[in-house]
């Protein structure tokens, strides 16, 4: 086990920060509804949820996947069952955000009889991601931190480093490519501008 948090553990854990972030605000501004600006509200909510879809399901799984399962899975054959459940919630995670984009272009229009559906759907969604970030947290890091060598640190502190979150922690630089995102999304949700 390394004697310091490998940078790239410290990575996961403050995209899943970011994540978990963006689904309260979601909640939240489901909660608060679209009262007088829905133009706003939708713009908003829709802005997330493709956050979610180009960062989570794009950039963060895929790092995951590639790079840091299989290389525990390869030192540590007794977690194969943890890997291959994330490994389905990746996938199904992708589909799932998808789903959730479309049933909110349902609601914004074809009208609030589309709202529960969206609003059900989102919860689900939540519950399902806090999950999948608890099990690779509670297990499947500690995993690594006991079986992956040095040099397996080296490789993906790199590849971890090399494409960061847009929403991540102040100080650490941004892709300029998704400033324009963030700018939408904070305007609406300013407490996401101070994530950690």
């Amino acid at each position: 086990m390394p004697t310091a948090i490998p940078t790239s553990v410290r990575i996961i854990r403050e995209e899943h920060a970011s994540l978990a972030a963006v689904l309260r605000a979601l909640l939240d501004l489901l909660e608060q509804g679209p009262d007088d600006s829905a133009e706003g509200f939708f713009d908003s909510m829709r802005a997330m949820l493709f956050y979610i879809d180009e960062f989570a399901e794009r950039q963060h799984h895929p790092k995951e996947s590639n790079l840091l399962f299989p290389r525990v899975a390869r030192h540590a054959p007794r977690v194969m069952d943890v890997v291959e459940r994330l490994e389905h919630d990746h996938m199904d995670g992708e589909a799932a955000v998808r789903a959730l984009q479309h049933l909110l272009l349902g609601w914004e229009l074809l009208g609030e009889r589309r709202r529960d559906d969206f609003a059900r759907a989102l919860r689900e969604y939540r519950d399902f991601y806090l999950e999948h970030m608890r099990l690779e947290e509670a297990e499947l890091l500690p995993e690594a931190l006991r079986v992956l060598e040095p040099a397996d640190w080296a490789e993906l502190d790199v590849a971890f480093v090399r494409n960061r979150d847009p929403l991540g922690p102040q100080g650490v630089p941004r892709d300029p490519t998704y400033d324009r995102l963030f700018t939408r999304i904070v305007l609406r949700v300013p407490g996401l501008a101070r994530m950690p």
